[in-house]
């Protein structure tokens, strides 16, 4: 799937579209472009690392694939900041992860998580008249390619546990959890740093809040929110073959805050 699906754009001769002076100025106050430009970064450092370490040649040329792939939504990234004017803070230096495998986890989740309420922003944006049609379409690729990068993660995932034996695959899922504390610890103190300065840049800690509201100008209840992330999720992965896993832990813990909303009237905005 990963080899046949592989769109071989290439970001040099992206057409970015011109935009009128209320366009730009809302695309440049985005408060994301730093951080999705590291994302990109350390996303392919983290699958290049892990990938090195296999030894079945398939699987590592596949994952390098995605590596590649990761570094290429960093140079549209790139390409999109220079042609719209937008700066950037200077670059972190990327460092190889000590567990490779811990590091893949933590990567493969977090993009999970991430592309699950991307797909919706996305449609939201798109619907909102946020972003110029155009210039949605152009960023299009990019966000379908993440549906491979997650499906890529979590048939890894389904064939890494058939692969291994019980106690392997005890210390394996102990793994998995740990991954899984680490990302609420993330997440968690990004949201404890929204709105202070003190322990983050004002990209980050405005990131979720900020971004979030600024690309969705009209206000939307929880409920409904993650009912259109549910819908893109769906529509997004429906054309890959039924075989293939699919993400589940997000999308089914959206379910449920969607059948335990049901109890309560209204709905937090």
């Amino acid at each position: 799937m990963f080899a046949e699906t592989f769109n071989p754009y290439r970001p040099s001769v992206i057409a970015w579209p011109s935009l009128a002076p209320d366009e730009l100025h809302r695309l440049r106050s985005l408060p994301i472009w730093d951080i999705a430009v590291q994302t990109e970064g350390r996303a392919r450092l983290s699958f290049a690392a892990y990938a090195t370490s296999l030894d079945d040649a398939e699987m590592r040329s596949t994952i390098m694939l995605n590596a590649w792939e990761e570094h290429r939504h960093k140079d549209v990234l790139s390409h999109m900041v220079r042609a719209y004017g937008i700066e950037l803070a200077e670059e972190p230096p990327y460092r190889l992860p000590r567990d490779r495998e811990f590091a893949f986890l933590v990567t493969g989740y977090s993009e999970s998580i991430d592309s699950f309420f991307a797909f919706g922003l996305f449609d939201l944006a798109k619907r909102s008249g946020f972003f110029p049609a155009a210039l949605v379409d152009t960023f299009e690729p990019v966000i379908q390619e993440e549906c491979r990068h997650i499906l890529l993660f979590a048939n890894w995932l389904a064939l890494r546990r058939a692969s291994i034996g019980r106690w392997r695959r005890l210390r394996f899922e102990l793994k998995v959890a740990a991954a899984w504390v680490y990302i609420a610890g993330l997440r968690v103190g990004l949201a404890r740093s929204i709105g202070t300065d003190k322990t983050a840049s004002q990209q980050e800690t405005n990131f979720t809040v900020t971004g979030a509201q600024a690309v969705t100008p009209v206000k939307i209840g929880v409920r409904d929110l993650l009912q259109v992330c549910l819908q893109e999720n769906d529509r997004r992965l429906a054309g890959y073959d039924p075989r293939l896993c699919r993400p589940t832990r997000i999308p089914g813990l959206a379910r449920f805050v969607l059948a335990v909303g049901k109890l309560w009237p209204g709905g937090r905005r």
